[in-house]
C-alpha cells in the first residue's frame, strides 16, 4: 500500500501548486495572506489525494506517469484560467505541452498499425500435421463441462456462499483435464467466507468422466473484495507492468493452484499491447513472483492469455497493409472468428501435449463464408502459425461448420460449439461437439471443410472419425493414413467383392481369405473396378485396427 500513497500524494501535491494561483492579497496583511493559502493548499492537496487514491485503487490502472495525461490537461488548464500575468503564461505553456502529448496518446493507433503487425507476423504454412487417429482428441465442450461441474457443487462445503468460476484447460500429469475455481457469490459472503475452499477438475477428453472437488483454501481470488482481489494485489506488487487479460488459475502436478496473469509493453504510447512474460500467485499467502515468457514454469500452459493471444491474431488480421487499409480499401484484411471458447480463441493441445490457440480467419465481405486460413499460438511462448490450407480448394470457416449442423438437427434444436480444425486423413476437416438446449452433450460432428457434403456424426470422437475416413473414401477423397498407423503389405485370394458408386468414383470393399476386409477408392486404384472373386491380389494397406482397413494401393494379379 506504501507505494500507492507516496503515488497519489506527489500527485496531489504537484497538482495543487499548479491548480492555485500564487498571488498576493493586497487588502491582506502578509500573515493572512500566507495562512489563508496555505490553509487551501492543504485543503486542495488532501483532495487530490483522495481522489487520486480511490481512482488508482479501484480501477487498477498502472502507477506510471503515462497515466496521468487526461489528469494533467484538466490540472494545467483550470490552473491557467485561475492564474493571472506571467504565472498565466507558464501554466498556458504547460496546458498547451499537456494537449501536444495527449494527442500523440490518442492518435497512436494511427501510425503504430505497422509495428502491431511486425510484432505478431506469423510463419505460414500450408497445413497442419495429420492427426493421429489412435489419440483422442481433447473435445469435451467447455459449456457440457460447466454443466456437469454444477451439478456436482454439492461436494463445496457450505454451498451457498459460492458459484463456478471461470473454466480453463490444462495439462495435468499428462492429462487433459479442466479446472474451474470456487468463488464468492457476493461480497458478504466473502465476508463471511473469507477464503474459497477450493476447485474442479474434469476430464477433457472422456465425456463420460464425473468432477472432482479438490479442496485448497484460497484467499487471493477474482471474487474477493479490497486487498484480497487477486487483481489488486498483483497490481500492488506490481504497480508499474502494464497488464492485459484477465488473472486465471492454473495447477502444478501436485495439484496446488495458482493464479497466472500476463504483463507486458505498450506498442507505442499508450497503445497496443505486446506480451513479456507472466506474474504467478500463490493464492493461499498471496506470494507473488514475476517471469518472462523464456522461464515459465512448466506445469504452467496458459503463460499467454487468451486475451493476448485474441488481440496479436486481430493485429495480424487486419494491419497487414497498415491502419487506414483496415478501414477502407482491405486489400488482404482477414478477419479472426468470433466463435472460439475463450475471448474468441480455442485451446487445442498437440501431439507432443503443448497448448495452442486455434483460431480461422474469414474474409470482411459480408455473408462470406469461406475461410482465408487459421493459426495455431503457442500458449507459453506467443509464437504463431498461419496455415494458408490448399489454395487451390475453398475452405468453409468455423461459422459455416456450425450453420450445418444446426441444419442438420434443425428438429431438435441441437448447436454445436467448440469447431476445431484438424487434418484427418489428409483432408481439413471440422470437429464440433453437438448439445442439445440444455447444454447436453450429445454426439461429435465431422465435416470436410473442402467437400461440406461429406460429413458424419458419432457418439464419441473416435467413432466419428471411423466413420469419416468410410465417407471419405465413398465420397471419392483420397484417406492418407494417420501419422502413426503403421503401413503394411500383402498377398491373398479375394473371397467376396462389394462395389458401390460415388460420385465420380467407386468405392471397392473385398474380403480376403486371411478373413479381413479392405476398403480402396478407384480413384486410388481405377483398375479396382474390375476385381471379382478368385482374383490374386497384392495388397498395400494402413494397420489402423478398424474393421475395414484402408487399401493405399491394389495389384490383381493378370492386369498390372
Amino acid at each position: 500500500m506504501g507505494n500507492i500513497f507516496l503515488f497519489t500524494l506527489i500527485i496531489g501535491i504537484v497538482s495543487s501548486l499548479i491548480l492555485l494561483p500564487i498571488y498576493k492579497r493586497k487588502k491582506s496583511s502578509e500573515k493572512e495572506d500566507k495562512q489563508l493559502k496555505g490553509g487551501f493548499l492543504i485543503a486542495v492537496v488532501i483532495l487530490l489525494v483522495l481522489i487520486m487514491f480511490s481512482f488508482y485503487y479501484l480501477t487498477n490502472l498502472d502507477r506510471n506517469l503515462s497515466s496521468l495525461w487526461l489528469l494533467a490537461i484538466i490540472i494545467t488548464a483550470v490552473g491557467a484560467v485561475l492564474a493571472t500575468g506571467k504565472e498565466r503564461i507558464i501554466k498556458s505553456v504547460l496546458f498547451v505541452g499537456c494537449l501536444i502529448i495527449a494527442a500523440y496518446f490518442l492518435t497512436a493507433g494511427l501510425f503504430n498499425a505497422d509495428e502491431k503487425y511486425d510484432k505478431v507476423k506469423m510463419a505460414e504454412k500450408t497445413e497442419i500435421k495429420t492427426f493421429d487417429e489412435k489419440a483422442t482428441p481433447a473435445s469435451v465442450p467447455p459449456q457440457f463441462a460447466r454443466n456437469k461441474m454444477r451439478k456436482a457443487f454439492g461436494q463445496v462445503p457450505n454451498t451457498s456462499y459460492y458459484e463456478l468460476g471461470s473454466l480453463q484447460i490444462q495439462k495435468v500429469n499428462e492429462d487433459y483435464v479442466y479446472i474451474a475455481p470456487v468463488e464468492f457469490s457476493g461480497i458478504f459472503k466473502w465476508w463471511k467466507g473469507e477464503q474459497t475452499p477450493g476447485y474442479f477438475t474434469l476430464s477433457a477428453t472422456d465425456s463420460t468422466a464425473n468432477p472432482k472437488f479438490v479442496k485448497e483454501e484460497m484467499v487471493f481470488t477474482p471474487s474477493s473484495y479490497f486487498d484480497k482481489n487477486i487483481e489488486r494485489h498483483i497490481r500492488m506488487q506490481y504497480p508499474k507492468h502494464i497488464f492485459y487479460g484477465d488473472a486465471q488459475l492454473e495447477i502444478d502436478d501436485e495439484g496446488k493452484p495458482y493464479y497466472i496473469r500476463s504483463f507486458g509493453e505498450f506498442i507505442s504510447a499508450r497503445n497496443g499491447f505486446s506480451v513479456k512474460g507472466l506474474v504467478v500467485v500463490n493464492p493461499k499467502d498471496g506470494e507473488a513472483k514475476a517471469y518472462n515468457l523464456a522461464d515459465v514454469p512448466e506445469f504452467i500452459d496458459g503463460a499467454v492469455s487468451p486475451e493476448v493471444v485474441s488481440l496479436q491474431n486481430s493485429y495480424f488480421g487486419n494491419y497487414v497493409h497498415g491502419f487506414w487499409n483496415s478501414k477502407f480499401g482491405k486489400q488482404d484484411v482477414k478477419l479472426p472468428s468470433d466463435e472460439g471458447t475463450e475471448s474468441n480463441v480455442t485451446p487445442i493441445f498437440s501431439e507432443d501435449g503443448d497448448m495452442y490457440y486455434f483460431t480461422d480467419f474469414t474474409s470482411p465481405k459480408e455473408g462470406v463464408d469461406s475461410m482465408l486460413g487459421y493459426s495455431l499460438t503457442n500458449s507459453r511462448t506467443g509464437k504463431a502459425t498461419y496455415y494458408t490450407g490448399n489454395l487451390e480448394e475453398s475452405y468453409m470457416d468455423s461459422q459455416g461448420a456450425l450453420q450445418i449442423i444446426e441444419k442438420k438437427f434443425i428438429e431438435k434444436k441441437w448447436h454445436g460449439e467448440m469447431s476445431v480444425l484438424y487434418n484427418f486423413y489428409g483432408e481439413a476437416s471440422w470437429l464440433t461437439p453437438v448439445l442439445d438446449s440444455n447444454g447436453f452433450l450429445q454426439n461429435y460432428f465431422i465435416v470436410s471443410a473442402a467437400n461440406p457434403e461429406i460429413s458424419v456424426y458419432g457418439i464419441t470422437p473416435n467413432e466419428a472419425l471411423r466413420q469419416y475416413k468410410t465417407a471419405l473414401q465413398r465420397g471419392g477423397g483420397t484417406v492418407d493414413g494417420s501419422s502413426k498407423a503403421e503401413e503394411k503389405q500383402l498377398s491373398g485370394t479375394v473371397i467376396r467383392v462389394y462395389k458401390e458408386r460415388a460420385g465420380d468414383f467407386t468405392v471397392v470393399s473385398f474380403l480376403l481369405n486371411n478373413q479381413q476386409s479392405y476398403i480402396i477408392s478407384s480413384e486410388k486404384s481405377p483398375k479396382s473396378i474390375y476385381l471379382k472373386e478368385g482374383d490374386k491380389v497384392n495388397v498395400t494397406y494402413l494397420e489402423t485396427g478398424e474393421e475395414f482397413l484402408p487399401a493405399k494401393d491394389l495389384v490383381i494379379e493378370g492386369l498390372e
